[in-house]
């Protein structure tokens, strides 16, 4: 396929992805509210489903998720996990405070349950760790990102540990989950990719014109701290995680 033809693609992919989060938002606005929780979860799995299809993304799923309650912990790419994941087992995402105040994406992210955290605040930190315990003990699925940053898909950096305290406290196991983007060679793909000097718009439109990009979500087995405390815990999921990120199938 000639550059050009990729870039109309890609346009007409950015139209029907931002008619799809405007008929997200409209749904937030006027259906949401009516629906019980077992809906509104079902809602933002298909939602994200279709968007997955929509930006012409294949989904492979690799294990099985794990029923609540319980941490998802994963590697961290792009902003394209969220989607991913959401789209493979739904879940409540802890997220940085930044992003409730986007326009568009910070309503959609609030309506799908996100628990927001000051990353710069230690006391903050301990309040969404209390609020996360509270969540998991109630029997929801949460998922976290413990790299604290994205990286590039091939390496997993060192986790932080703080997060895991809210499944230790709630005495619930944490699942495991790799991430990766493949092209259509079955090669890791950079596009999604969103770290260093990588803007969000020049993420976006990578993903919207690659061919054949493909997002792999590999879960682990469940594992319960077990008398580790969360430092030690959080170095073994991330051995993990890193072993979920290899090539498979």
């Amino acid at each position: 396929m000639t550059r050009l033809l990729r870039q109309l693609r890609a346009v007409w992919r950015m139209v029907r992805l931002l008619a799809h989060a405007l008929g997200g938002l409209w749904i937030v606005r006027m259906r949401f509210g009516r629906m019980d929780a077992a809906r509104q979860q079902k809602t933002v799995q298909r939602w994200a489903q279709q968007l997955v299809r929509i930006m012409g993304i294949g989904l492979v799923l690799h294990g099985r998720a794990q029923t609540g309650p319980v941490l998802l912990v994963s590697n961290h790419i792009s902003w394209l996990d969220i989607v991913v994941l959401h789209a493979a087992q739904y879940c409540r995402f802890v997220s940085k405070s930044e992003l409730q105040a986007w326009p568009l994406v910070g309503p959609l992210a609030t309506a799908a349950g996100t628990l927001y955290i000051e990353r710069a605040s230690a006391r903050d930190a301990l309040r969404v760790v209390h609020h996360m315990a509270e969540r998991l003990q109630a029997g929801d699925v949460l998922a976290v990102f413990p790299e604290g940053t994205t990286g590039d898909g091939v390496h997993v950096l060192p986790f932080h540990a703080n997060l895991l305290q809210a499944a230790i406290a709630a005495q619930v196991p944490a699942q495991p989950v790799g991430l990766r983007f493949v092209d259509a060679w079955g090669q890791p793909s950079f596009a999604p990719c969103y770290v260093g000097d990588d803007s969000f718009v020049g993420s976006v439109w990578r993903t919207l014109c690659a061919s054949g990009l493909v997002a792999h979500v590999a879960f682990g087995a469940a594992d319960a701290a077990a008398g580790r405390n969360r430092r030690a815990w959080a170095a073994d999921l991330r051995s993990q995680v890193l072993a979920l990120t290899v090539r498979r199938g």
